[in-house]
């Protein structure tokens, strides 16, 4: 059974697409349970000023990418580096057991498109490509053996 807050953040998503010249992006997925999420953030001065994302999944795992949106835009980068798994699992007023994940998944594809940000601006933005189920490395985009997909992230 999901709260009144999971089902309104599922049936009415807040800051959905993506941001054409985004400052980072994060992509995860999980192969077990098929949720896909990709997050785009603009910082300014430090400041996510800035953040949407796209997700193929559940509806836990929308309302929580909603969420997790919600809760890093406005804040500084050290701030939504610090959002966990059960920061939004709280905030979205509990998610049942078998959907806990889905509140780890929004928070690592927030964390991801920061690292993403930050490495760009440090000239060290990973140049491999990593299979988007299992973070496998791939080799310029080939198929990934364990999961049989292409990386592309």
């Amino acid at each position: 059974m999901y709260s009144e807050r999971v089902m309104e953040h599922f049936r009415n998503p807040r800051n959905v697409g993506e941001i054409e010249d985004a400052s980072g992006v994060g992509e995860i997925g999980n192969p077990v349970c098929g949720d896909m999420m990709t997050f785009y953030v603009k910082i300014e001065n430090g400041i996510l000023a800035d953040v949407k994302f796209k997700t193929f999944g559940c509806g836990a795992a929308i309302a929580v990418s909603s969420m997790v949106s919600e809760m890093a835009r406005g804040k500084t980068i050290e701030e939504a580096m610090k959002i966990s798994n059960a920061d939004v699992a709280k905030e979205l007023g509990g998610l049942p057991p078998n959907k806990m994940h889905c509140s780890n998944l929004g928070a690592d594809a927030l964390h991801k498109a920061i690292e993403n940000y930050l490495a760009k601006q440090s000239g060290a933005e990973k140049k491999d490509c990593r299979c988007p189920y299992c973070e496998t490395p791939v080799e310029g985009g080939a198929i990934c053996a364990p999961c049989k997909t292409s990386g592309h992230q």
